[in-house]
């Protein structure tokens, strides 16, 4: 398979996805909603969805293996079954939707996850099995349209009484586990084009380079200020892969 040419798309992805790495590495969480929209901006929402399949398994590995320790898989395996669940539904939509609609569709989920994520407001209603399975099951829609499962569980946990480190911990696991389920329902439904799977072959590296300054990163500041820096950069780049700005 031919190496994509470098051109400035190319070198937009590898620069977004270095970036998404120092969030995900910092934060726990947020590649899909920095890379996906831009993503798709440069290569359609299908290819965009493969990219970040490929530099999100593998590259994440070594910061995922301490976190399988720390998770509290009674809080995990509920929202993971939910999920899958409903990823085939995602990528279902995905397969049919009109790329820009779809393309739409991405910016509008992530202004909204931000808003609800940078607000006060926190899920305080019952929990247990059926609504745990519940918030998977949106997630699952969602990263399986879109890659951007994360913000359901987050306001799920974030309000439950963990401690940052649990919550962080329990994301990098389940995003872990929503990346091999979404990818084997991609496969299926034939998304895994040779193109897609090379540019994400040779992203990969840069996010893993990000990824490891993040995470080396993480104890030097804040839970807050990662949060507030994560948000900046996703409202950012979703600004930049706006349909709105196509043709600029």
């Amino acid at each position: 398979m031919p190496l994509p040419e470098l051109d400035t798309a190319l070198i937009v992805l590898a620069g977004i996805v270095l970036v998404a790495g120092l969030v995900r590495g910092f934060s726990g969480f947020g590649t899909g909603m920095i890379v996906m929209p831009v993503a798709a901006a440069l290569y359609g929402p299908k290819a965009a969805i493969v990219i970040i399949l490929i530099i999100d398994l593998l590259p994440v590995i070594p910061v995922t293996i301490p976190a399988v320790r720390i998770a509290r898989w009674r809080e995990v395996l509920p929202v993971v079954a939910g999920m899958a669940f409903l990823i085939p539904a995602g990528v279902a939509i995905l397969k049919t939707g009109d790329p820009l609609v779809l393309r739409w569709l991405i910016c509008v989920v992530v202004f909204a996850a931000v808003a609800l994520l940078s607000s006060r407001w926190r899920y305080r209603g019952p929990r247990g099995m059926p609504v745990s399975f519940t918030v998977g099951g949106l997630a699952g829609l969602l990263g399986g349209i879109a890659s951007i499962p994360g913000p359901p569980p987050i306001l799920y946990w974030m309000a439950s009484g963990l401690a940052p480190a649990l919550v962080r911990a329990n994301m990098m696991v389940l995003l872990f586990l929503s990346d091999i389920i979404t990818a084997g329902n991609a496969w299926i439904a034939g998304l895994m084009t040779g193109q897609a799977i090379v540019l994400g072959a040779v992203a990969a590296p840069f996010y893993f380079a990000g990824l490891m300054g993040g995470w080396i990163m993480f104890p030097l500041a804040s839970e807050k200020a990662y949060r507030q820096i994560a948000f900046t950069v996703i409202v950012l780049s979703t600004l930049y892969a706006l349909p709105l700005f196509d043709g600029r």
